[in-house]
């Protein structure tokens, strides 16, 4: 007998990372959820992706507001009215630091664990990747099993929910090359920090999304204000390491 797939709700910014993660899950699991959070960041167009998402994938979406947090996380160049504009380069540059919302991951997974076991779903999916190991200290792998063994403890009793990150050992490359074989329509997904009318190009997030393509070698279908400069960064990141 085949073992029911396994109902899991995921976190869903409506970037590459998590809108692949949802195509996973739909694939290969039961999606029951996509849960979508609103901090109060700049790009806050990133939540209309999550939705189309979830539409096209017939699972059920919800935007959680945490915005009254934002006047906690003002640390941040992510949140909209912070003072410091989103830095340009690669996401491996000192200058990206400024982009990190403290306890971001932890807030949110937190909060999505609390929900699924109250819907008595099993999993919750989180799409952090080796790429975001060099700034974001709630992406690595060491923080994935620290909250695997503390949401052990804190549902003790009430049943098991599994924390599933499947790319946390994956590049963002990776991700594409997952993705495309997934079916993920990438032009219907947002990565940019500035959260203008296109992708800048010259955030972290912009070269990241970028160089991914390039060495996946899957066409990106990006419309970006600067094309060029991820190349640039890419250099400047090789030439300084």
């Amino acid at each position: 007998m085949t073992a029911p797939k396994r109902k899991t709700v995921i976190l869903c910014s409506g970037g590459i990372d998590s809108v692949t993660l949802a195509h996973k899950v739909a694939a290969e699991r039961d999606l029951v959820r996509l849960l979508t959070f609103d901090y109060g960041q700049r790009h806050a167009k990133e939540l209309d992706y999550a939705a189309r998402t979830a539409q096209r994938l017939g699972a059920r979406h919800d935007v959680v507001d945490i915005r009254p947090l934002a006047q906690f996380l003002m640390s941040s160049s992510l949140m909209a009215g912070a003072a410091d504009a989103i830095p340009d380069g690669h996401y491996a540059q000192d200058s990206m630091k400024s982009t990190i919302v403290p306890n971001r991951n932890a807030i949110m997974l937190t909060i999505a664990f609390g929900i699924a076991s109250g819907m008595q779903a099993e999993a919750v999916g989180i799409a952090v990747h080796s790429g975001d190991h060099f700034i974001y200290p709630d992406c690595r792998p060491d923080f994935v099993e620290a909250f695997r063994t503390m949401q052990h403890k804190a549902l003790e009793g009430m049943g098991e929910v599994e924390l599933f990150a499947p790319f946390v050992h994956t590049t963002k490359a990776g991700i594409i090359t997952e993705g495309a074989r997934l079916g993920v329509p990438f032009d219907q997904t947002w990565s940019c920090y500035k959260g203008g009318e296109q992708h800048c190009g010259r955030c972290g997030t912009c070269v990241e999304r970028a160089e991914a393509f390039h060495l996946a070698g899957i066409p990106d279908p990006t419309i970006y204000a600067d094309a060029d400069y991820w190349r640039e960064a890419v250099k400047n990141r090789v030439a300084s390491a």
